[in-house]
């Protein structure tokens, strides 16, 4: 969709390049985040791709074509661009601000609105309550959301996002990720990201390009940019931590966990010869406890178990919290957070219908870490 070939930048008046030799290549559907230090070319390199920025040597290509042969006002009409600042409108209302793209190719009037209604579902802001307001009416996480919903609006197959996050703070920048994620999930655009934080670079993208002084110097997955940095550079920019960031990178339904689950009802012998064969040597460290329908009735920590001990098994199941109950669809990441939070031994992974498919302990997750990477 996006490629770059042997691309430079050279400002007049300037000897150094700001970038050079670039060679990129950004697949359909893909989101590239393009990451480094402050100057090292790579919002220089994302503006040169809707060519608000020239290039001085090599070929952009966008969509199979060479963006020299194409008319600038076009090419940009058909890439939606977020920033930082978000760069609304203050005098319009948003759904004027949303209509802006649409209105600039002469969409009929009712296509406009219902695209405008259309894409305020999609970032989750209420039509009736918000269409009418201005933007300074709304809190930083609302106008980005609008922001979004402009840039998507005219349906770009290409978005270009330049630190789009960065002026929110902390817990409203994390939603609006985990939002961007599930919208991305369903339109599949082309994006080239840009950040300075290599948390978010791994978040966010499918690919990610470190850039050091207008050069490339890694392009891959974020798990090959965490195990596999190339050099010193990429090394300290992912940081020392970088198992801990390899959590987000693996769900919960792509492991085998190790612990047993058990229906209480009807395999209570077969709990008791588990009990009886693990006792204090047990590699297992609980025993989870599900219902007939599957759903989590809690879990029997093995470390408490002594020979000789006849407690019935339901005084000995710790019943489940709410804590500890996670979508398999969460990450690694999350798991960890809930187990620190939720001070238990386990936490169960469950399917969006309730039903649990296996339990979670913190060694299931470094085993993972471990295999995976």
């Amino acid at each position: 969709m996006i490629r770059l070939e042997n691309v430079s930048k050279i400002y007049p008046g300037q000897g150094e390049p700001i970038i050079e030799g670039l060679n990129l290549e950004i697949q359909s559907g893909e989101i590239c985040v393009l990451v480094g230090e402050s100057g090292c070319g790579k919002t220089t390199t994302m503006r040169m791709i809707n060519k608000v920025i020239p290039h001085t040597g090599g070929t952009i290509y966008v969509d199979g074509k060479d963006i020299s042969t194409i008319n600038a006002t076009e090419l940009r009409l058909n890439i939606g661009y977020v920033i930082q600042e978000i760069g609304l409108f203050p005098h319009y209302t948003i759904e004027k601000n949303i209509a802006t793209v649409p209105n600039e190719k002469k969409w009929a009037k009712e296509r406009v609105a219902a695209r405008v209604k259309e894409m305020m579902e999609l970032v989750e802001l209420d039509y009736d309550t918000y269409a009418k307001k201005k933007p300074r009416h709304l809190s930083g996480g609302q106008r980005q959301r609008v922001g979004v919903a402009r840039a998507l609006a005219a349906d770009p197959p290409i978005m270009l996002m330049d630190e789009p996050f960065g002026a929110l703070d902390p817990i409203t920048r994390a939603h609006i990720q985990d939002e961007f994620i599930r919208i991305q999930a369903r339109i599949k655009k082309t994006i080239v990201f840009v950040t300075h934080d290599i948390d978010e670079a791994v978040k966010m993208g499918d690919k990610i390009a470190v850039m050091h002084h207008g050069k490339l110097v890694q392009f891959g997955t974020p798990q090959d940019i965490l195990t596999r940095p190339t050099d010193e550079f990429v090394e300290n920019l992912v940081g020392h931590n970088r198992i801990l960031k390899r959590f987000s990178l693996v769900e919960c339904r792509a492991i085998k966990p190790s612990a047993a689950v058990f229906k209480i009802t009807g395999e209570r012998d077969e709990i008791i010869r588990r009990i009886e064969s693990f006792e204090r040597t047990s590699s297992f460290p609980v025993i989870g406890i599900i219902d007939d329908d599957c759903r989590p009735i809690g879990y029997i920590p093995m470390f408490k178990y002594e020979a000789g001990d006849e407690t019935p098994i339901e005084n000995r199941v710790k019943k489940v919290k709410a804590v500890q109950l996670i979508d398999e669809r969460a990450t690694l990441f999350d798991a960890l957070g809930r187990l620190f939070s939720s001070s238990e031994r386990c936490v169960f992974r469950m399917t969006k219908d309730g039903i649990c498919t296996g339990i979670i302990t913190m060694g299931d997750l470094f085993e993972a870490v471990r295999v995976n990477g």
